[in-house]
This record gives C-alpha cells, structure tokens and sequence, in this order.
C-alpha cells in the first residue's frame, strides 16, 4: 500500500512557484525523487483556484507518494529535509496536508469510468 501525501504551499506575490522552481534547480526534487521507496514527487498549479481581483496569494501543490511508512520516516530523516525547510522559510510558505492511503482495489462498478 503506498501512501500519498498532497501538501499545498501557500504564498503571495509567485513565492511558492518561486520555492517550487528553486527546489528543481537546485537538484533537491530530483535526490527525493531518487530516494528508495519514493514513488512520486511532483509539483502542480491548480486550475481556477485565482480569487477576482486577488493577485497576491497563490498556491503550488505537491503530490509526494511513497512505497511506505518507513520510506517517509527515512525520508525525513535526510538532510534534504533541513532544505525544504530552509527554503519553505526563505519564501514564507504556509502549508496544509492530506494523506492517503491506497488500496490499490479499483472496484468493478469504476472501472467503466475509467479510461485507458
């Protein structure tokens, strides 16, 4: 069962595309992405979330997935994560977190919604 973790980075004036596109060149995303046990890392810019005539606040959202408990908790263990936060601070991001866990089941009466 793989867990997957979506944590939105908030921040004002392009700072959390800012942090995003520091943490792929910097070469951090991609000493995650090689990490064992990492199954997904990847940053989004979610559609239509724009507030009218609110252009300071925007968010990134990092989809961040894993073989295990134990592949995150060797994760946070890294020094890659004194990084992020370095970085989270640097560009005065605020975070929420969702978690799931997956079943890996797709049940027969989905399927029909499903194209492959």
């Amino acid at each position: 069962m793989a867990i997957t973790v979506n944590l939105r980075y908030t921040g004002k004036k392009g700072a959390a595309q800012a942090f995003a596109r520091e943490m792929i060149s910097s070469g951090t995303v991609e000493k995650i992405r090689a990490e064992k046990g990492n199954l997904r890392y990847e940053y989004y810019l979610p559609y239509g979330e724009e507030k009218a005539g609110d252009d300071t606040s925007e968010t990134i959202l990092l989809i961040d997935s894993w073989e295990n408990q134990q592949a995150i908790d060797l994760h946070h263990a890294t020094p890659m994560m004194k990084t992020i936060a370095e970085l989270r601070e640097k560009y005065d991001l605020h975070m929420t977190i969702e978690r799931f866990v997956s079943d890996d089941k797709i049940p027969e009466q989905d399927k029909a919604f499903i194209r492959s």
